[in-house]
Order: structure tokens, then sequence, then C-alpha cells
């Protein structure tokens, strides 16, 4: 037996008996438990220090039996699931009556995603194996503590959660997300209700992909939308105060600080050396390159004991939403 294969017997075995697992995904690492057991759903929640109405995402194996989660999968959610499964999309759907709602937040809807790491399939299988009907689902949320930046290494989730040894939270390693933002979300739960496809949080898979397979885009939310994850004003954020400005006022500021040592990343350099107390830091210019490399840029600004953090803004465009998202929630942290 190999030494992944062994961590991955241990790893259901510990879902199994009602304890958290962190796994990789294709987005970030997941802090993962019996999505059955309320009590294990409990610490997850316990951990991350999350509020209890917080809905939490439940991962499947590719052969799950949907109809075991939801009631009701409607032909778009069909289709969504053929075009993008396994991969970075949530599908919000009505919650089977037998689920406990420990994962939704008290909702009667269910977040269901099919993550495409090779290391996350298969501990879904090897625990669905141990379930009885087959059908074991892994509630994960990302695994840090509520409201900052997820983790897109093994490395990170321990340096998270120092309190939990070895006995309390088993991390599977898996290599760094290539992805490194977390899933789109697209609730499909009130199709039945007259209401189409709603498109929740952007991410990886996008409104213009989405529209192509369905012949139409995505609503934007809604006040009767179901809460989901990452979609509260705050969220993603370091420790370290950061913003968002256009370049010219990077420059000017740059420029003028006098007041602590800041770090700046910015997608090209400044014309002129920016001041002594300012680190310029160059950022991807592809979006899916500025999405893998985020968060662990982020957990390495705030080891430097900066003062603050300023990203240039990204451009306005269809393919930086899902970027645009995620720092715009994490700035509006220090607002």
């Amino acid at each position: 037996m190999s030494d992944m294969d062994h961590m991955l017997t241990e790893a259901a075995a510990r879902l199994t008996a009602g304890g958290l697992v962190a796994f990789p995904t294709e987005t970030v690492y997941g802090l993962g438990a019996d999505a059955e057991n309320p009590a294990a759903v409990a610490r997850i929640y316990a951990a991350k220090g999350r509020p209890s109405g917080h809905p939490i995402i439940v991962h499947v194996a590719p052969e799950a039996d949907l109809a075991y989660w939801t009631g009701t999968l409607p032909p778009e959610a069909r289709a969504l699931i053929q075009a993008f499964w396994p991969g970075p999309l949530t599908l919000i759907l009505p919650r089977a009556p037998h689920i406990p709602d420990a994962v939704s937040g008290g909702q009667d809807s269910i977040g269901l995603r099919c993550p495409s790491h090779p290391v996350a399939q298969a501990l879904l299988r090897r625990f669905a194996s141990l379930k009885p009907g087959g059908q074991g689902g892994v509630a994960a949320p990302s695994a840090n503590k509520f409201g900052q930046v997820s983790p897109t290494h093994a490395a990170h989730v321990r340096s998270e959660f120092p309190e939990l040894g070895p006995d309390a939270l088993l991390v599977l390693e898996g290599g760094p997300s290539q992805v490194g933002i977390e899933s789109t979300i697209v609730d499909v739960s009130r199709i039945g209700k007259g209401v189409g496809p709603v498109l929740l949080r952007p991410g990886h898979v996008t409104a213009a992909q989405i529209a192509a397979v369905l012949g139409r885009e995505p609503a934007r939310p809604d006040a009767s939308a179901p809460r989901a994850s990452g979609t509260l004003k705050a969220h993603y954020a370091p420790r370290t105060p950061l913003q968002i400005l256009p370049r010219r006022d990077i420059l000017r500021m740059a420029d003028e600080h006098r007041k602590g040592r800041i770090a700046v990343v910015a997608f090209s350099a400044p014309d002129a050396p920016p001041g002594p107390d300012v680190d310029w830091i160059s950022g991807a210019r592809d979006p899916e390159a500025y999405a893998r490399e985020l968060y662990a840029l982020l957990r390495h600004l705030d080891e430097q004991a900066y003062s603050g953090i300023v990203l240039e803004q990204p451009p306005a465009l269809p393919e930086w939403q899902a970027v645009n998202d995620r720092i715009g929630r994490a700035a509006a942290a220090f607002r």
C-alpha cells in the first residue's frame, strides 16, 4: 500500500467516525466532514469560527446519485453538470428532506459540487464505499478561519489551525491548487418556481460559459436568493490592511508614502523607482494566472510585517469578474 493510499484509507475512516479531514481540490483546500453527520459538520463551524447560518458546499464523487441529495434536478442543472463536472462549479439545488440542514444553514436548499482533483475524488470514493448505500458526501468549506484568505497549499492549512494537531485534523497533500479561487456558484433551486439560473458567486467557470450552455445569461443575485458560501460583503481577507487603487493613485501614493513599509502589487513596474518603504511586486496580467497566485501571494505578504497591501485595480472586464469579486470582498474588511 502506497503512502497516499494509506492516508486515504485513514482519511475515509476519520470522516466515517465524525472527524475532520482537510483535502485538496482544484479550487482551494477544503475542511471536510461527513455531510450527513450534524455533529461532525458542527466541528467544521467550530474550527473555522463560522456563523451557523452560513451554508457549506457538499462535495460528491463523479458517480454519485444526485437524486439522493436533491429531490429535483432540472434540465438546466443537468446541462451544467454535463458541461462542467467534475470541476469548479457548485449548483444550489432543493435539498432532499432526509439530508440534515446543518450543511445548508437551515435552508431548504443544498450546494453540490463534484471536484476534479484526483486526491479529492479518491477520498470521496473511498468515503462513499464506507457509507450505507455508497452515497457519502463531504461537507467542506475552505480550510481557513472564517473570512480569512483561503488555502491553496497543504502548508497553509496547517498554519491556519495550529490548535488542531494531527489527531484532530488530518491534512491530505495534493500540491498547489490549480484554479486558486473558490468555485462558481449557480442557484438552480428555484427554476420550478419561475426563477431562472442565478449567478451567486463568480469563479473559474464564467457567466459567458454558463450562458453558452443554457442559452441565456444567469441573472444577478436577488433579494430572495439562497444564502451561499463566500458571498458576504467582507471575506477572503488577509490580516494586513488591504486596499485597491487605480494605477494613477498608486503611483502618486508610492511617490509620497512615508508611513511604514507597504507592498504594492501592480501589473507593470513604475516609470521611476518607488520610495524606500514601497516594495513593488509584479502581478500576473492573465486573470487565470492572477487567480491561481492570489491567495498564496496574500498569505506571503501577510508574513512580511507590512503596514499595508495595495493592489492595482484589475480591468473591469468579464474575464476578471471572479478576481475582482474576491479582492473587492477582501478590501471591504478594512473599510
